[in-house]
């Protein structure tokens, strides 16, 4: 119940789906977290009740796709904690459709949030991370990162390049103490994943070795152990949490 006492934690997308999922395990484990996310609303409702439950977290209006939004929260979290230990990379946004079909605004959409917003997460927390010689970045990669998938174009993109960034920041930041890994999720039961058609998703439940989708805190404990002391050792790595369905 204390992987992460006193830990300091910025989850990016925490207002719903995994962000929320990884939020509570976090605090589970004695982890005080900072939620960032564009929607005002679910952000604070989320944390008002984990408040209530007496577990230390926050909530930040934040925009990553705008360096000066994540820079100016990570110095409010920094300034209120003295640290930041932990930086969970999770926001992402889809907007599907065939190359024929896409339009500019559709992959522009997504490499703001999902590519161009990890960087600027980063870029304003790493230098916090490396000061006190020791971090934790976590990147949410997916496993159509890795093998494709029809009709995203954008997201499969983006979600490539952050395997590759992930490798990069290994490299640039191990001599600081950091470790940078990314988790890569097959299907999850998300607000994002229940929009695609029951029939598909049947057909992915009966493809996966294990039967069924995955749930939120399945890729929640991914991230804990990637965070914890017991994973000192592992950085520049992509973790497949799937059930099984690329095999």
């Amino acid at each position: 119940m204390n992987r992460l006492k006193d830990r300091v934690a910025i989850i990016t997308g925490g207002a719903r789906g995994i962000g929320k999922a990884t939020a509570q395990r976090f605090l589970e484990e004695g982890a005080r977290v900072a939620i960032w996310d564009i929607d005002e609303q679910a952000g604070r409702s989320a944390v008002t009740a984990w408040q209530d439950q007496g577990y230390h977290t926050t909530f930040h209006k934040v925009d990553i796709t705008q360096l000066a939004s994540t820079q100016e929260a990570a110095a409010t979290v920094h300034e209120t904690h003295g640290r930041i230990d932990i930086l969970v990379n999770n926001a992402g946004i889809t907007r599907d459709a065939s190359m024929k079909k896409m339009s500019p605004q559709q992959w522009q959409q997504v490499i703001d949030v999902n590519l161009t917003g990890v960087w600027n997460g980063t870029k304003a927390v790493a230098p916090y991370m490396a000061e006190a010689g020791y971090g934790r970045i976590l990147n949410a990669s997916s496993i159509v990162g890795l093998y494709g998938n029809f009709g995203q174009a954008n997201y499969v993109a983006t979600k490539s390049g952050l395997i590759g960034m992930t490798k990069v920041w290994a490299r640039e930041y191990g001599r600081k103490g950091i470790t940078v890994n990314a988790v890569a999720p097959g299907f999850i039961r998300t607000e994002m994943v229940d929009t695609i058609p029951a029939d598909y998703l049947q057909g992915l439940e009966e493809r996966t070795p294990l039967q069924r989708l995955g749930d939120p805190v399945d890729i929640a404990n991914a991230y804990l152990f990637l965070a914890s002391e017991e994973a000192r050792f592992i950085t520049g790595t992509c973790l497949s949490v799937d059930g099984g369905l690329v095999l």
